[in-house]
């Protein structure tokens, strides 16, 4: 199998906890072609799409180590035809540019992408959660999405809880997330105006999401990884003191998790619209039963999740590639046969 990862500089990897590279181990481990590359690096040459790729040498012995294997891999560069690769993984950091789409366009229907082009179209946002209808409010908190700050206000003004959360559209990793509290009026107007001032890549002014405050945020977060619709994995992340984002990247910790039955009905619930929708291996947060957020770009926790249940998901992750890439080459074949039949009859 040839896999080619579209992910952030191999320099930024954080070797003991980084998912990304737990993929490229484990598919160098069994011995497939492993190319990796950037987003800027793509490149179109005679009407093809490329890119400028750091292939894995194969002669190196893949350590069982992963930070091992990290510190003694070796690459060569070559521009390479993105159509040539069986599997594009993408793992870059959100947010993702939609120019990246534009060069996959040419290749989805060569190449097995995780995730479809389509699905991160539609799903490279907070608003993707708006796809579950769900008028109750029984698997998705309250949510207002907005540019005009008095909406924003009434919003506030007219639920029922006594604080909600804040956050910009275009975050990741937590950044911009916030708890604000009704009685403290003065402050969020200011806030808003902070917010929706701030300039986007595009010089526009900024969304803001208001989501009801579910109860038991303060004590953290659930992170599951959704495989093809099905979990196969998750932990609990739980904020450091005095902080009220519970990502690892904003100082929180990890604890093992079973899914209750809450949080089971919850992923059978939306397994089949991910499938649907082309998002094959995504994150979930959740709180409380409820969800938060679909993480469809580069979802991390394979290494936590490993850690705290001692087991190896990406593992789980290469043997689906493995499995569908191998569907897709019997399909092949028989369809050339059944061409050759129809050809000399």
């Amino acid at each position: 199998m040839n896999i080619c990862f579209i992910m952030y500089p191999w320099e930024a990897i954080k070797p003991e906890t980084d998912s990304t590279l737990c993929l490229i181990h484990e598919s160098a481990e069994r011995g497939h072609r492993v190319a990796i590359t950037t987003a800027s690096n793509l490149t179109i040459r005679d009407s093809i799409t490329m890119s400028f790729c750091q292939v894995l040498d194969s002669k190196v012995k893949v350590s069982k180590s992963i930070p091992n294997f990290y510190k003694q891999a070796k690459f060569k560069e070559q521009m390479l035809p993105l159509a040539g690769f069986d599997v594009i993984f993408m793992r870059a950091n959100p947010p993702l540019d939609n120019i990246v789409l534009n060069f996959l366009d040419s290749v989805k229907n060569d190449v097995f992408i995780v995730n479809s082009v389509e699905g991160l179209r539609e799903a490279n946002n907070k608003l993707y959660t708006a796809a579950f209808y769900d008028p109750t409010g029984s698997i998705i908190p309250k949510t207002h999405v907005s540019k005009n700050k008095d909406y924003l206000l009434t919003a506030i003004k007219e639920s029922t809880a006594d604080k909600m959360i804040m956050k910009p559209l275009n975050g990741y990793g937590g950044s911009g997330v916030i708890v604000i509290e009704k009685s403290a009026r003065s402050n969020i107007t200011s806030l808003l105006d902070f917010y929706i001032s701030g300039k986007d890549k595009d010089g526009e002014s900024n969304y803001v999401i208001l989501q009801d405050y579910v109860d038991g945020a303060e004590k953290g977060d659930v992170r599951v990884l959704m495989l093809h619709g099905e979990a196969i994995g998750a932990m609990r992340r739980v904020p450091k003191q005095g902080e009220d984002r519970s990502n690892v990247s904003a100082g929180g910790t990890v604890e093992k998790h079973n899914l209750t039955s809450e949080e089971k009905r919850l992923c059978r619930l939306i397994g089949p619209r991910l499938v649907e929708d082309g998002l094959y291996f995504v994150g979930l947060d959740i709180i409380g039963g409820k969800l938060i957020e679909v993480n469809v770009l580069s979802p991390g926790g394979i290494s936590y999740i490993n850690k705290v249940n001692r087991t190896k998901l990406q593992k789980q992750v290469v043997d689906y590639l493995e499995d569908v890439i191998r569907m897709r080459e019997s399909a092949r074949v028989r369809k050339l046969e059944f061409r050759k039949a129809v050809q000399d009859a």
